[in-house]
């Protein structure tokens, strides 16, 4: 059984700090696993250890993701092994073209009987990447499942919809999106910190993996933190009917 969870790696948003401008400095910020991803990772490590399969972490960015920390990091979670394409072209990607870069960085990798992906990312969340790299390797594909069985030859999902429960039945290979209800990322135990600087760590270029240049079709003209309004700090102490009324009143202007 060999399981490939792919994952993004973007900014630590506690490191993301705001200049006085309002622009978004990601100066001091580490490169880290996107948050949902970590949901995707344990869903193939937890799948992994139960079915005595492989699990391969794959994902594609700009130079700056081949950090050693951030490669440990995946590691300790369950992998055995990851690739990594890293080429600074393949930075602020579309959804079409980060799922064609994946399609191509597994293919590197060879067979597989099922691909996790998260349900979006912690920098854009479009949910499209999942749906779109199945439909390029033609492969059955689904989103948004909180969880996963596997059978022989075939796959057995949930889904929590607005007013039901769906499980839907899949033949492998698949591609699978989960969402961050599926499980509880673990924190790794410093044995599995130790063990994962043993594992193997492949990064290739686009060139190695048959990728070109895309050419940029997205251009962020500006990023801006949101205008800050200043408090009021206006104060109403004590529960009795005077104190309550003030506040309904005060509540009533502001609403208006």
């Amino acid at each position: 059984m060999n399981i490939i969870s792919c994952f993004k790696v973007v900014p630590d948003e506690q490191d993301i700090t705001i200049k006085p401008n309002r622009d978004i400095s990601f100066e001091k910020a580490p490169m880290t696993i996107s948050a949902y991803d970590l949901n995707c990772i344990e869903a193939g490590a937890q799948l992994a250890e139960a079915f005595e399969g492989n699990l391969i972490g794959v994902s594609i960015g700009a130079k700056k993701i081949d950090d050693s920390k951030l490669k440990k990091n995946v590691l300790s979670r369950g992998p055995e092994s990851i690739l990594m394409v890293a080429d600074d072209f393949l930075e602020d990607l579309d959804t079409y073209q980060t799922a064609n870069a994946l399609k191509a960085a597994i293919q590197k990798v060879g067979e597989f009987d099922l691909i996790l992906c998260g349900e979006g990312s912690a920098d854009l969340y479009a949910q499209q990447v999942g749906a779109q790299l199945g439909q390029l390797l033609n492969v059955p594909v689904i989103n948004s499942v909180n969880k996963i069985a596997l059978m022989e030859g075939k796959v057995i999902v949930e889904r929590s919809l607005e007013d039901e429960v769906e499980t839907i039945e899949i033949p492998l290979p698949a591609v699978i999106s989960v969402t961050s209800d599926i499980n509880l990322p673990r924190i790794p135990s410093m044995k599995q910190i130790l063990a994962a600087g043993k594992k193997s760590a492949t990064i290739l270029s686009a060139l190695d993996v048959g990728i070109g240049d895309f050419g940029a079709t997205l251009q962020v003209i500006e990023t801006k933190a949101p205008e800050q309004k200043e408090r009021k700090k206006d104060i109403i102490q004590g529960d009795s009917d005077e104190a309550i009324k003030s506040f309904i009143t005060k509540i009533n202007k502001v609403l208006k």
